[in-house]
C-alpha cells in the first residue's frame, strides 16, 4: 500500500539484523511482524485501517 501511494518508508529485517530486532522488541515488548511506527506510534500486525488514519488515506 505504501509504494501505492508513493510513500517513503524503511524496512528492516528483524530475523537477520539484531540491532533492529532489539529495537523492535524495546518499542513494542513483542516479536510480532509487521510492527509498524508512524509518527512514534506503533501497531504491531497489519492495520490498514490504522495506517490510512495515521497518512491521511
Amino acid at each position: 500500500m505504501l509504494d501505492q501511494y508513493k510513500i517513503s518508508y524503511q524496512s528492516f529485517d528483524v530475523a537477520s539484523d539484531k540491532a533492529a530486532r532489539d529495537e523492535m522488541i524495546k518499542r513494542t515488548g513483542q516479536m510480532a511482524v509487521p510492527a509498524i511506527d508512524i509518527d512514534g506510534e506503533v501497531v504491531v500486525g497489519y492495520d490498514e485501517k490504522w495506517i490510512r488514519q495515521k497518512l491521511n488515506l
